[in-house]
Formats: structure tokens, sequence, C-alpha cells
């Protein structure tokens, strides 16, 4: 009986199949290479977006516990508010504020000034770097007393809210207190004329007219700014 030499079953197809599978395991390694060589680059974008957008909400919210506890005992007797989601000192007793139709500052919101203005810049003072924007904005109600054309009211109210901003700026620019900080001031605080462009409404939709008459010095931060200039780094 000759002898013949007999080949394992199957064994070259198992070599082949071996090695074609080593080959995918090797392309497969590859592609994760190139695919996390392509995505972490955004990861890290949105990682470093991420920390930021925190960092500002911290701040955001650690100057709102500042100004809260400089002036939460003055509030009520100012006539006034503290709103978180827009960091702003919102003077809303218009009978306080002006006299109807005019922009001198009456006697009692001189006072208010007088003591708001420099313990305000102080607390601002530790805030620097992340502020844009001071606004100091006026509003008014829709009416006018004479007309019943609402855009003729809304350009009146308009001059004259922008006269009333002006008032209080300069006159918070004058006092001797604020000192050192005037040039910060000066560069960044503006004074805003608004009209009845952002009434307030009850919950029925309707505008309240009093409530409507306020005076808001609002904090813009530069969260945005700071978040485009990381990404132009990342990148």
């Amino acid at each position: 009986m000759l002898g013949l030499s007999r080949k394992r079953p199957g064994s070259e197809d198992e070599e082949h199949w071996i090695s074609v599978s080593d080959l995918m395991s090797g392309l497969m390694v590859i592609f994760l290479f190139v695919a996390i060589s392509y995505i972490r680059p955004v990861i890290e974008q949105r990682e470093v977006v991420r920390e930021i957008a925190v960092a500002w909400q911290q701040s955001e919210l650690k100057l709102y516990e500042r100004l809260n506890a400089e002036f939460s005992k003055d509030l009520a007797n100012w006539g006034a508010e503290i709103d978180k989601e827009t960091l702003s000192v919102r003077f809303k007793a218009p009978e306080i504020l002006f006299d109807q139709g005019k922009a001198n500052l009456r006697p009692r919101f001189v006072e208010i000034l007088n003591d708001f203005f420099p313990r305000y810049l102080t607390v601002l003072a530790e805030f620097r770097d992340a502020i844009d924007e001071v606004r100091i904005e006026g509003h008014t109600s829709s009416e006018w007393t004479g007309t019943n054309d609402p855009q003729l009211a809304y350009f009146r109210n308009m001059a004259l809210s922008q006269e009333r901003t002006r008032a209080v700026l300069e006159h918070c620019l004058s006092l001797p207190a604020v000192g050192a900080e005037r040039d910060w001031a000066r560069e960044h605080i503006t004074a805003n004329g608004l009209s009845s462009s952002k009434p307030i409404r009850s919950d029925a939709g309707d505008e309240d007219r009093d409530r409507s008459r306020r005076v808001e010095f609002r904090v813009r931060t530069n969260a945005k700014q700071q978040i485009v200039r990381i990404l132009e780094a990342v990148e």
C-alpha cells in the first residue's frame, strides 16, 4: 500500500482565514487611530467650551450672590430688587425716580444713588475680568399724556428714557466717592433709553404701566467672547 502524505483537513483554510483575520484586526486598529485623530480635537473643544460655560455660570452666580449680600437689606427701602437671570439691580418705584414726563432726578433717588453707586462699583471690581458692559437702562410705559398715537408715544418716551439714563449716569460719575473707579466706569458703563420696548406684563399678558417705569443697572458678562478666544487658541 503506497504511503501518501495526507494534509490535515482544513489546515490551509484555517491558516488563510487566520491571516485575513489578523489583517482585518490591523485595519480596524488603524481606522480607530485615524478616527480618534479626527474626533479628539472635537471632544477637546467641546470639553473646553463646557468648562468655560460652567466657569462663567459660576462667576455670574457669585456676582449675583455678592450683589444680594451687599444690597439685600436696602432693597425694600429703595423700592428695588435684584434679578438673578439678568444680573440687574432694578429700581422699580416710579414715584421715587422722576417726576412724570421729566428727566430730573427726584431728591430721594439722588440719595439712593449716592449710597448705591459707590458700593456697586466696589462689588463689580471683584469681577472685572468677566464684565463686558454695565448698562443703565431706562424703561417707560407705552403711554404718553396728550396723544393716542402709539408711534408718537414710543418716540417721545424714547427721548425721555434716554435723557433719564444720561442724567443717572452723569450724576453717578460725578460722585466724589467714585474716585479711582471713574475711568473704569467711563469705559464700561453706558446709558440706554429703551422707551416702552420691554414692558413688564401681568400673568394675563397686559402691560403693567407702573412696574414698566423703571431704571435698571444691568451687567453683561463677556462669556461669549471668552469662548470664541479659547476655541481659536485650541484650533
